[in-house]
């Protein structure tokens, strides 16, 4: 089920969540492709975005190639959690944050233009909650493409995954950050969007228009296209699986748990000695827990994951989920 019942609005959703096109009318192009008017398909995705059923129009950057990310988590009371929860949300560089069931139960995604960013808000957020926060980096990706299939009934949730590819830093020129910056952030749903952000940014819409087909070339862009919210279509199950695997042993299993059905992400990440010793990662993104469970069965029928410790920590809450901050902007504390 995937909570839309309109049929147009389904294929926007199903169609649209990449490949998005990179021309001064993309909507018109859209709207020309399902048969309706671009001003029905500028109305239909104001009203999800309204909704809540999209985040925003625009892109997913590869994780730290232009700027740096990590995952963390942190131990909050039922007591303290609201005041803890504020403090890490008013962080510009956090774009999510969760509850999860498990002892490390709040969990947040750290964004900024550079490591020494991210460090810096993992500090403060330490020092203005009074508590320990793990800092669990990227070492490796496996599928960061996050997608959704939403005309598929067979319990498959994600699209094949994209074997992650190093971006080519040599192509980044003056302003590049600013533009992924805007789009990370969303771009407004109106007819010309690529002119306001033009506009915005003071630079003619052909070379924005140019850089943007650069940095998707050059694997910067890893999605451009609706990001939509996956509770708010249905899946509603969704748990972070760690297991504790050595890295050699990673470097076979990764690409294959990646590969299977229903599984959404995978990664590696550095652990935590006598804290946090789990080095791989996938989420699965379900529309109950029994589907996320024989999910789960899969991983563990691949040889390398039979006898592996693992925990399954299922998301119970959203508090916060935007894009990543690529460029400070002026205003924005570092």
């Amino acid at each position: 089920m995937s909570f839309i019942a309109d049929p147009i609005d389904c294929r926007v959703l199903d169609d649209w969540q990449r490949d998005f096109p990179i021309t001064q009318r993309p909507f018109a192009a859209i709207s020309a492709s399902l048969g309706i008017d671009e001003a029905d398909l500028l109305n239909r995705l104001t009203q999800m975005k309204a909704s809540g059923r999209i985040s925003r129009v625009g892109a997913t950057c590869a994780p730290n190639t232009i700027s740096a990310s990590t995952l963390a988590a942190m131990v909050a009371t039922p007591q303290n959690l609201d005041r803890v929860v504020a403090i890490i949300n008013a962080e510009a560089g956090v774009n999510h944050s969760y509850l999860r069931e498990d002892k490390w139960n709040l969990w947040f995604v750290a964004t900024g233009p550079d490591r020494a960013h991210v460090n810096a808000t993992l500090a403060r957020i330490s020092q203005r909650t009074g508590l320990e926060v793990l800092n669990l980096p990227l070492v490796r990706p496996f599928n960061i493409d996050l997608g959704f299939r939403l005309s598929k009934n067979d319990g498959s949730t994600q699209r094949s995954p994209v074997p992650p590819c190093k971006a080519d830093l040599t192509i980044m020129r003056a302003g590049d950050a600013d533009i992924l910056q805007f789009l990370s952030t969303g771009m407004a749903i109106v007819a010309n969007p690529y002119a306001e952000m033009a506009n915005a940014l003071n630079r003619p819409e052909a070379i924005i228009l140019d850089r943007i087909k650069a940095l998707q070339k050059a694997r910067f862009i890893s999605r451009l296209g609706i990001i939509v919210r996956h509770r708010a279509l249905g899946w509603t199950s969704n748990a972070m699986i760690v297991w504790d695997v050595a890295s050699d042993v990673i470097t076979g299993v990764g690409p294959r748990l990646a590969a299977l059905p229903g599984v959404t992400l995978c990664y590696e990440r550095r652990p935590v000695a006598d804290k946090w010793p789990y080095r791989l990662y996938n989420m699965i993104h379900a529309r109950s827990r029994a589907e996320a469970y024989k999910t789960l069965e899969a991983a563990r029928a691949l040889p390398e994951l039979a006898d592996a410790t693992h925990r399954v920590l299922f998301s119970t809450h959203c508090f916060k989920q935007t894009g990543a901050m690529i460029a400070t902007k002026p205003g924005v504390s570092a």
